[in-house]
């Protein structure tokens, strides 16, 4: 039998962001298989964790920077290795490369770390983002670890270009990768949450109320769309007096629920329990980010329960493959109040854009299609590894080179710990 070691950066909650339950579908994948699957990773648990026995997924706790580990693989021997974003890679993939030198390395981006960031801070800086600003040190580690690795993950396809026409990375070692939604199984953890929509029949304009977003408020693009949000709302509100807007937030630190606000509407309501209920109520969702990258989970959940959405060309960027939005995108400030009110109370123009959101899941994020593809890929690869790593090599020379100082830089860290 084949066996995944998946090395997580923290353990996964899919109610509580898109990058959990992302990698539950990975994982779901390897089972459906037939793969043998163990989840390891160095954080600490959560009560929001979701229950990996129930998948019949194996746990195994791991240390940063403890050879420990290095007895751990050898004992599991396993098929392939996912680590979940480089820095994981960084902390345990020269163990894996030494430990099971056969073991097929691959890297889960979730999302270009070093484009969020950059895009973060040219928003603090007040300005533009620039391709200049993907030249930092950061993104040397990320590309590095693509590089590294025999297969990496690609969410979003603005980022598979970015990979290959900026960075110059060979797409034999990419695979874009969505999230991996099924029309026929009505209880897959490749959702964005436990629980199903697909199929079911939505409310209609006139039975739903409010506009709504949702977001793990940890996560500094949410954080910053809700003070975005604070700023945008008294005019949506002046147009729309009966409306409100429902933030729903994982992780809400007292920050945010110090903006709620009863009077105008603005309403912070903590973690959402059940996501699809709360988005198939509402009848606008509103997520107007201003950086960020990936692909964003408040938007598919939108279009799953058939609401529609009003985002930025960041918020939908990567996410269409050439379908029309299944809202309004609109970037500056008059324009997505103007889209806001328009969304909102225009029933023709919602039950337009409404209509759009089936056929943009259909044709981006079918499961079924995205595994055969996923599936026959990792055939080519496994039939001639050597081959395949051996047209790698600058990624053999990152190894050589940075992974020795990786390793040595962990045994020093293991050697003082130890005194």
């Amino acid at each position: 039998m084949n066996t995944l070691l998946v090395i997580g950066y923290v353990w996964p909650e899919p109610k509580s962001s898109a990058a959990g339950a992302h990698m539950l579908s990975l994982m779901q994948f390897f089972k459906e298989q037939s793969w043998r699957v163990i989840f390891a990773t160095p954080a600490q648990k959560t009560e929001y964790i979701f229950d990996l026995a129930e998948a019949e997924i194996e746990t195994l706790e791991i240390k940063l920077n403890d050879s420990s580990f290095d007895q751990q693989v050898i004992s599991i021997n396993p098929t392939a290795v996912l680590f979940d974003r480089f820095m994981m890679e960084e902390q345990f993939g020269w163990r894996v490369a030494e430990s099971c030198p056969k073991a097929l390395r691959i890297l889960d981006t979730e999302d270009l770390q070093c484009l969020r960031t950059a895009r973060q801070e040219a928003h603090k800086q007040r300005r533009e983002f620039s391709l200049n600003d993907l030249h930092s040190e950061l993104a040397k580690r990320e590309i590095a670890a693509i590089f590294r690795c025999d297969l990496s993950l690609i969410i979003s396809d603005f980022e598979l270009q970015l990979l290959t026409k900026h960075f110059k990375i060979d797409p034999s070692i990419l695979i874009h990768v969505p999230f991996m939604l099924s029309q026929t199984d009505s209880n897959q953890t490749a959702k964005i949450s436990n629980q199903s929509s697909l199929g079911k029949k939505s409310l209609s304009f006139s039975e739903r109320q409010h506009f709504v977003t949702i977001g793990n408020l940890r996560h500094a693009p949410n954080w910053d769309s809700v003070l975005y949000l604070q700023q945008l709302w008294p005019a949506i509100k002046k147009q729309l007096p009966k409306a409100e807007l429902h933030i729903y937030g994982a992780y809400t630190p007292p920050k945010a629920t110090a903006l709620n606000n009863k009077k105008l509407g603005f309403l912070i309501k903590d973690r959402a329990e059940d996501v699809h209920q709360i988005m198939s109520e509402a009848r606008v969702c509103l997520s107007p980010l201003r950086f960020g990258a990936g692909i964003k989970g408040k938007l598919i959940d939108a279009m799953l329960e058939d609401t529609p959405s009003i985002t930025t060309d960041i918020g939908a960027e990567g996410m269409t493959n050439g379908h029309p939005w299944p809202g309004i995108v609109a970037n500056s400030e008059p324009s997505i109040i103007e889209a806001a009110i328009s969304l909102y109370s225009d029933q023709n123009l919602w039950r337009s854009k409404q209509a759009l959101c089936q056929p943009l899941l259909n044709g981006v994020y079918n499961k079924e299609k995205i595994a055969a593809r996923l599936e026959k890929k990792l055939g080519e690869v496994f039939d001639d590894l050597e081959c395949h790593r051996k047209s790698n090599f600058i990624g053999s020379m990152l190894a050589h080179h940075s992974l020795r100082s990786s390793k040595f830089m962990s045994k020093w860290i293991e050697e003082k710990n130890k005194q």
